[in-house]
């Protein structure tokens, strides 16, 4: 989609607006003595809580105001058409369990794009202060420390690699064993730190991130960011992720093409 200078700078405005708007609601529950959490399935844990509810309203109010031709397909409250072709796809809180656990490292993710992919993301970790972006053949990070560009590492073998995931269990058995062949080949390997490792590879910290079962508004807000920063992101396959699925996502071309080779046999 060809988009005009003033259209780029409005896409970028409003979605500074949302991740401004969804940081207060956030916050106001972070690690708060009150702050429950309901399951929402019946066989695992899946919890949600009044804070995810309560920043993607924020975020929808603020988009039928400033986009209200835009569709939007948010975590909690789902799929909203649009007529503008473009679709902005927000997760609130990715990580609520590491959000109920007290721990920093989950974050709001926002995401618009149209039916090919994200055209810009967002990942924001409210607690620590710190914003990655990612779109328009820019991407940085602005926090504690300032505002810096955002590049991937240039380490291309595996060996020399930290990979991460969120659960060591990643998906099925079957997965977990694509998982392992990777992880068998790597340097360092680290587990719980949800949408915050898909930053990692942005700033160039760490090289690879293999999960699988994730959806749309899990990994199109990291696909912005990682992507404009120089790596790349697909399913286990090769083939566009944006959808969610399997992930692999990675600094660069050539360990991505390693990476690759050792979870196609568990693709599905």
């Amino acid at each position: 989609m060809e988009l005009s200078t003033s259209e780029i700078k409005e896409l970028k405005a409003c979605a500074f607006a949302l991740a401004d708007a969804a940081r207060p609601e956030t916050l106001k529950y972070f690690r708060s003595s009150g702050l429950t959490a309901e399951n929402k399935l019946s066989d695992s844990f899946d919890p949600v809580t009044i804070a995810d509810r309560a920043a993607e309203r924020a975020m929808r109010d603020l988009l039928a105001k400033m986009r209200p031709n835009d569709g939007v397909f948010g975590e909690e409250y789902g799929h909203t058409d649009g007529t503008s072709g473009l679709t902005w796809v927000l997760d609130p809180i990715d990580g609520t369990r590491s959000y109920i656990s007290g721990t920093p490292t989950w974050g709001v993710l926002i995401a618009v794009g149209d039916k090919n992919g994200p055209i810009l993301g967002i990942i924001d970790q409210p607690y620590i202060g710190e914003r990655f972006f990612g779109g328009f053949g820019h991407a940085w990070v602005d926090g504690p420390q300032g505002k810096v560009d955002l590049n991937t590492s240039s380490v291309t073998a595996l060996e020399d690699a930290t990979l991460f995931t969120t659960f060591p269990e990643v998906g099925t058995p079957s997965e977990r064993q694509g998982f392992e062949a990777v992880r068998d080949q790597v340097q360092l390997t680290r587990y719980g730190t949800d949408c915050y490792a898909y930053g990692l590879i942005a700033a160039g910290q760490i090289e690879l991130v293999i999960e699988a079962g994730l959806h749309a508004y899990d990994v199109q807000g990291p696909i912005g960011v990682i992507q404009a920063a120089g790596g790349i992101v697909t399913d286990w396959h090769g083939n566009p992720a944006h959808n969610g699925g399997q992930i692999l996502a990675a600094a660069n071309k050539e360990i991505h093409a390693k990476a690759l080779a050792l979870l196609q046999p568990f693709a599905h």
